[in-house]
């Protein structure tokens, strides 16, 4: 059984990642695709219009969070220099981000130990980055969360054992999250590809066949996807 099928067959018995039934609770969902004329005037730089446009939304709708877009072909990434590369710009999206408020409780969905963490400390970047390991009917899977508080890492050590359901993190503040709107962004590895504290979670459009297979949906998990 592959991992995607394995998540699919436990959805609806893991743990909540943050404070939200995603099945009762009234959530916004964000189109950061080029389907969006909103976004063309975007800049993924100013922090300030970032802010206003993703929690005036939410707001709007009065919404409890703000979710986007697994496997999203996100063209705003492309207005990016951190995104882009040789072979063109990185803009498919392989996780889920969850808007919430700063300091918002992150849990972990399932038994599992801590498999690395650290400060990717960059513009853009994951800012705080924890990697969680687990095991399901035999199949070894990671989880990872971007965009952390600092504090959620000090204590923090490899092999550590967490719970389903413990407190692992809280979403961190635009100063210390990588310079973005306060989210989490939630993601799932079959295979770390030997990388620690870090993995990819913007792919080239060229390989995202390659990722998409090695990051299967987390709305398995999340319990949004139908």
């Amino acid at each position: 059984m592959n991992l995607n099928t394995l998540l699919k067959k436990y959805q609806g018995q893991f743990a909540s990642v943050v404070p939200l039934d995603f099945q009762q609770d009234t959530l916004f969902w964000f189109d950061f695709s080029e389907n969006n004329p909103e976004l063309a005037h975007f800049d993924l730089g100013n922090i300030s219009q970032m802010n206003a446009y993703i929690f005036g939304r939410i707001s709007d709708a009065a919404a409890k969070a703000g979710i986007g877009g697994y496997a999203e072909d996100r063209s705003v990434y492309q207005k990016s220099h951190v995104f882009s590369m040789s072979a063109g710009a990185r803009s498919i999206h392989l996780g889920i981000d969850i808007w919430m408020p700063a300091h918002t409780p992150v849990f972990a969905p399932w038994e599992g130990k801590v498999h690395s963490f650290q400060d990717n400390d960059n513009f853009g970047d994951y800012g705080p980055t924890i990697i969680l390991e687990h095991i399901l009917e035999g199949c070894t899977f990671y989880t990872l969360y971007g965009h952390l508080t600092r504090s959620s890492l000090l204590p923090l050590t490899e092999g550590q054992h967490i719970q389903k359901g413990q407190k692992i993190s809280e979403i961190g503040t635009e100063t210390e999250n990588g310079q973005w709107a306060s989210h989490l962004h939630f993601q799932v590895m079959g295979d770390m590809l030997g990388r620690k504290g870090d993995f990819i979670g913007v792919a080239p459009r060229h390989e995202q066949g390659y990722y998409l297979e090695i990051c299967p949906d987390p709305g398995y998990i999340l319990n949004t996807t139908h």
